[in-house]
């Protein structure tokens, strides 16, 4: 008889304790309700809020166990998107560098947390933008070496973001980096060609063109021959251009090299649909070459034709040494 009223007393405890303990559980769950509808209501106004609100759910569905599960799903499904909301927002509101680096790094860090693939690829979508930012921030200031790091950290998210490429191009130019400018314009201008943009190929083309070709002739202004004909044959990588040959043909004319300073003129000449002074500075080069050979009956036809605008003073000199009719 003892025995069959401790057993009695002692299922009677523990038929209690399961009723407080479905109690308690359900008072658990309700906690988490509460602090979840608290984070789906600050969505659409306060993001911050909302993070936090679903952080707290992740732990607190933790700590309750299955019956919060469902829960803690939902949160888990709707942090990563939240992290990259408020990154997003940060770059359209113009917010300060520093403050879209980190909140970018934070949605980074929270889709791996999460185990959210397309939040990663969102949120470095947005890093690539925020890095992109300060490398144009740093550029504007003349921070070449601190922009170069971000455009390169840029290339380490998405290696596919040639506009990285590009705009390290433009500081190399800046900073009259030859070599570099000459590698990184090339890297640009494969990458356009694979994905065969025409367009934009031709446009990197002509401005590395134009680059080279104006350093080559302040090389040649500045007496320095060899440095102008290896600028200008960088130059010439690019494109043709009549400009470029009428270089060439100075260069080579200054170097006694008269063949060549011919041939040059004749090519930019062809190029030129100009009028008469348009044409005048390719004449010029090209009688300073036939005089240089001996040919001067070719050289005072091509003075003559070279005396319009600033080459009119000169050629009527030339002409007069030549004893031309």
């Amino acid at each position: 008889m003892m025995n069959m009223k401790i057993m009695k007393k002692i299922a009677g405890i523990m038929i209690l304790s399961a009723i407080i303990g479905t109690k308690l559980s359900a008072q658990d769950r309700n906690d988490v309700i509460k602090v979840y509808n608290e984070g789906a209501k600050s969505m659409q106004t306060d993001i911050p809020a909302a993070i936090k609100a679903f952080e707290e759910v992740v732990v607190l569905s933790d700590k309750v166990g299955e019956s919060s599960d469902d829960l803690k799903q939902k949160a888990l499904k709707v942090l990563p998107g939240l992290y990259s909301r408020l990154a997003a927002n940060a770059i359209k509101e113009k917010k300060p560098v520093p403050e879209i680096m980190q909140v970018s790094k934070d949605a980074a860090a929270a889709s791996i947390k999460y185990g959210n693939e397309s939040g990663r690829e969102n949120a470095d979508k947005i890093m690539v933008q925020a890095y992109n930012a300060m490398g144009a921030g740093y550029f504007a200031q003349k921070e070449y070496e601190n922009a170069l790091l971000a455009y390169d950290t840029v290339l380490s998210i998405n290696s596919g973001y040639i506009n990285a490429i590009y705009n390290k191009a433009l500081i190399y130019r800046s900073q009259n980096n030859y070599t570099a400018f000459e590698e990184t314009i090339d890297l640009f201008i494969t990458r356009l060609k694979s994905a065969n943009d025409e367009e934009r190929t031709k446009q990197a083309s002509t401005m590395a063109l134009e680059y080279f070709r104006a350093a080559g002739s302040q090389a040649s202004q500045a007496d320095k021959p060899e440095e102008a004909l290896e600028l200008l044959n960088k130059a010439a990588k690019y494109g043709e251009d009549k400009n470029l040959f009428y270089f060439f043909a100075d260069v080579y004319n200054k170097q006694k090299n008269f063949d060549s300073g011919a041939e040059y003129a004749e090519k930019g000449l062809a190029l030129e649909d100009g009028d008469a002074q348009a044409k005048a500075k390719y004449y010029f080069q090209l009688a300073l070459a036939q005089a240089g050979k001996g040919e001067t009956a070719e050289a005072c036809s091509s003075f003559k034709n070279a005396t319009y605008g600033p080459f009119a003073e000169a050629s009527k000199a030339e002409r007069k040494n030549l004893k031309c009719e």
